[in-house]
Parts: structure tokens; C-alpha cells; sequence
């Protein structure tokens, strides 16, 4: 039911690919860190209950900013833009989740509203890369994003189900909040001018995106 979700803020549940990293974690748990956090994300968190604006509706929302300054602004080339857009945008991960929490309507519906709309969000991201390199004549990077895209998808499927079979598939080197770091940053040089970086990045993202969907099955 929509009424029930499980958000925290600054933590995403267990079984989600878009898990806060742990160095990121570590600082979240500082109190004067989380202090800040709270500061900054529960006024505007209450404003929009006031509104009634519900979580759900903030979590729709914010997916489809990512989507539409994914297709519009990288196949454009316009990278720096798209990062710092894309970088405020991450904050409704924290938003709806502190909502949800004030609301008191926390339970398993915002784990799997969350879990779907985020891989929406990274096919947008890396299928907006890959219209990029289509659109000027870099196929290579066409095809990088698109090994990218398709292994960081079959990385979060095979976590859910091996969780759906009753197993467990923690493990590998590169899980969602890594994959999309590291997209980022190549992006973000990219736009500032830097050779290079964008299809080697991507590159890597799929190679290492290979590796792990191996170690999860062999997990499993």
C-alpha cells in the first residue's frame, strides 16, 4: 500500500543497489554531521507535508528530473550542467525518505517505489551517454554506456533475486552508488575539457560491472 514505505534519512534499506556508501554512512552517523543533514532536509521536508505533498509524489518527481536532464542535457554535451542538477536532485533520496519518516507511514512500499524508479533514473543517465557518443560520432562511447548500462541493470537484478530465492548476493566491486560516483566524475571532467576520461570510465564501469555479476553468481 502507497500509506506504508521505510525510508531513513541519509540510508536506503538493505536489499536496495542505491545503498549509501559506507564512507558516506560513517559520516551520516556523526551527530553534528547528521545535525546538518537534518537541518537542511527536515524544514523543507515539512514544508511540503504541509502541502500535502506526499513522499511517493516526491520520489516520482525527482525521477523524472533525473530522466529528463539525462536524455535532454548529456546527448547535448552539456555535462556540467547535468552534474550539478543531477547532484541536487540526489538530495530527494534524502528528502522523501525524511517525509516518510514524519509522516509516520514507513514500510515496504517506498523500498520498491525507490528500488524500480532508481533504475529508471541510471538507464536514463548511461542511455543519455550513449545517445551522446551516437549523436557526435564517437561510437566507442556508444558502446561503453551501453555495456555499462546493461551490466549495472543485471548487477541490481541478480541481488534481487537472489534475495528472492533466499540467498544473499552482497558482494562485488561495483554496486550502483560507486558506478554512478565514478559516471559523474568522468562527466564532470569531461565538461571541463579533459580527453579521454568519459570512455574510459565507461569502459571500466562495464568491465567491472562483468566482474561483478560474476562474483554474485558465484555467490549464489
Amino acid at each position: 500500500h502507497p500509506a506504508e514505505r521505510s525510508r531513513q534519512p541519509g540510508r536506503r534499506h538493505p536489499v536496495r543497489g542505491w545503498s549509501v556508501p559506507d564512507t558516506i554512512r560513517s559520516v551520516l552517523n556523526n551527530p553534528a554531521a547528521r545535525r546538518v543533514v537534518s537541518g537542511a532536509i527536515e524544514p523543507p521536508a515539512r514544508l511540503l507535508l504541509r502541502m500535502h505533498v506526499s513522499p511517493d509524489a516526491v520520489t516520482l518527481g525527482g525521477t523524472l528530473a533525473v530522466v529528463v536532464v539525462a536524455l535532454v542535457f548529456l546527448p547535448q554535451g552539456w555535462f556540467v550542467p547535468a552534474v550539478i542538477i543531477l547532484f541536487v536532485l540526489a538530495f530527494s533520496d534524502l528528502l522523501d525518505g525524511t517525509m516518510a519518516r514524519m509522516a509516520g507511514t514507513s514500510g515496504p512500499w517506498g523500498n520498491f517505489l525507490d528500488a524500480t524508479l532508481d533504475r529508471i533514473g541510471d538507464g536514463a543517465i548511461f542511455g543519455g551517454l550513449a545517445l551522446y557518443g551516437a549523436f557526435h560520432g564517437q561510437p566507442w562511447i556508444t558502446a561503453a554506456a551501453t555495456l555499462a548500462l546493461v551490466t549495472g541493470q543485471v548487477t541490481s537484478y541478480a541481488k534481487a533475486r537472489a534475495e528472492a530465492v533466499g540467498a544473499t548476493a552482497n558482494v562485488g566491486i561495483a554496486e550502483r552508488a560507486e558506478r554512478l560516483i565514478v559516471a559523474a566524475i568522468a562527466v564532470l571532467l569531461t565538461g571541463f575539457g579533459v580527453p579521454y576520461v568519459l570512455p574510459a570510465a565507461l569502459w571500466l564501469l562495464g568491465a567491472l560491472g562483468l566482474i561483478t555479476i560474476a562474483q554474485r553468481v558465484v555467490t549464489v
